[in-house]
């Protein structure tokens, strides 16, 4: 497994003084970029071979959410290729090397010339070395949309919400998603299905809704109707911060 040390910063923390959600999500995000660049697989790589890594899903589960100061160890691993998709998982541990909390992704690499799925060549191959997957309870990748719904406040997407692809970064659909609620409750689960990209000027409006289970399912829609991504969110049942 990659990983790098950290330690939660006061900027990462919110009004409890405990990591957010959506910086978990980007410790995640970065591991996976610090490997891809070590490996010499990374930004540079992927633009001279006019390719790209797409999220198509993601799952975390959180034991507990670290404090500030805590210091964290931070780690990754693929597990299969199948075809034009990767697999990846993700964990956070604390010093002792306890589980805080853990992840599984799914990617797509496309032909940034074409917007076509291409497979990985031999280099990529070779370089993410696959290990056995973690030890978790593997959710589907398509979430259920409920029927009723009542609609959120327009977002405008801003240059803040893009990433070096020139469209919204994955963890930026998750702060929409999380931000359209306009409520705080500690989080057990985070699903994320992506469906479309966006782009710079775009609108996406939240459509709020909860399952007969008690989860909250925000779906992100563009301007023409299409779903560009469904969020869904688990309450914890007793909060585990600290």
């Amino acid at each position: 497994m990659y990983t790098f040390q950290s330690r939660i910063r006061y900027s990462e923390t919110d009004k409890t003084g405990h990591l957010k959600l959506e910086s978990l999500l980007d410790y995640f995000q970065d591991c996976s970029t610090f490997q891809s660049e070590d490996i010499g697989l990374g930004l540079g790589y992927c633009k001279d071979h006019h390719v790209v890594w797409v999220m198509s899903s993601w799952q975390i589960i959180v034991e507990r959410y670290p404090a500030m100061g805590e210091r964290v160890i931070v780690g990754t691993l693929p597990y299969e290729f199948k075809g034009f998709v990767g697999y990846r998982n993700f964990v956070m541990m604390d010093e002792q090397g306890r589980n805080l909390a853990y992840a599984n992704t799914i990617w797509s690499l496309l032909d940034t010339d074409t917007g076509k799925p291409a497979k990985p060549d031999a280099q990529m191959l070779q370089g993410y070395v696959l290990e056995p997957r973690i030890d978790m309870e593997y959710a589907p990748r398509r979430i259920k949309i409920p029927e009723e719904s009542f609609t959120g406040e327009p977002v405008h997407i801003k240059d803040i919400h893009l990433d070096t692809n020139q469209h919204v970064n994955n963890g930026q659909f998750v702060r929409i998603a999380i931000d359209s609620l306009e409520r705080d409750f500690p989080v057990a689960q985070l699903r994320a299905e992506y469906k479309k990209q966006v782009l710079l000027g775009e609108v996406l409006t939240p459509h709020l809704s909860r399952t007969c289970e008690g989860r909250h399912v925000i779906v992100l829609e563009n301007s023409g109707k299409d779903i560009c991504c469904v969020v869904e969110l688990e309450e914890r049942k007793e909060d585990r911060k600290g």
